[in-house]
């Protein structure tokens, strides 16, 4: 392995190898590893660990806006030290999904398509019970869409993988491209 691109999750780990098929990217036959670490929590060990204190690898990552301190903070006790600003950890490779890649890839397929992705994999009734419970229905469409990605066990995996086949290349979320270029 020479990099290893540092994800909180499954999801992540999914909508970022579908993309890479679709740019016909082969990242196990590059040496490039997408590691999830089950948890932005995790960012520290998994920096130190594979970063210039552990294995040296090339490294890039993806984190979810709120999840911002335990990047920095990993990156920090790795030796590196980014500047105060978000886009500052872009310059270790790291990149921002404005509040999170279901949220990146919601807007970037839009709204609509997913809705027709929902019927077309049957939840569509599923989605619609959703939306009608009280909690829902003050909600914007795309985060109603969000809640129901994050409904079930291995849901988030799932719609992040469909989404990053479905989304069209020229309008695939800076953060996943800019992670992908990274390694």
């Amino acid at each position: 392995m020479r990099a290893a691109i540092l994800v909180e999750g499954v999801s992540d780990q999914a909508a970022l190898h579908a993309l890479a098929r679709r740019r016909n990217r082969d990242l196990a036959a590059e040496g490039v590893e997408v590691l999830a670490m089950d948890g932005a929590t995790n960012a520290a060990r998994y920096l130190h660990d594979y970063g210039p204190q552990g294995r040296a690898l090339k490294l890039a990552g993806l984190f979810d806006e709120a999840e911002e301190r335990f990047f920095r903070l990993g990156l920090e006790r790795a030796g590196l030290a980014p500047g105060p600003k978000t886009e500052d950890l872009e310059e270790f490779g790291f990149f921002v999904c404005r509040t999170d890649l279901e949220d990146e890839l919601i807007r970037a397929v839009g709204a609509e398509q997913v809705l027709a992705l929902v019927a077309a994999e049957g939840e569509e009734r599923s989605f619609r019970t959703l939306q009608r419970q009280p909690a829902m229905r003050d909600k914007t469409l795309v985060h109603q869409l969000r809640r129901m990605m994050g409904g079930r066990s291995g849901g988030k995996e799932r719609w992040a993988r469909l989404l990053a086949e479905t989304v069209p290349l020229d309008r695939v979320p800076y953060p996943l491209d800019a992670v992908l270029a990274q390694v």
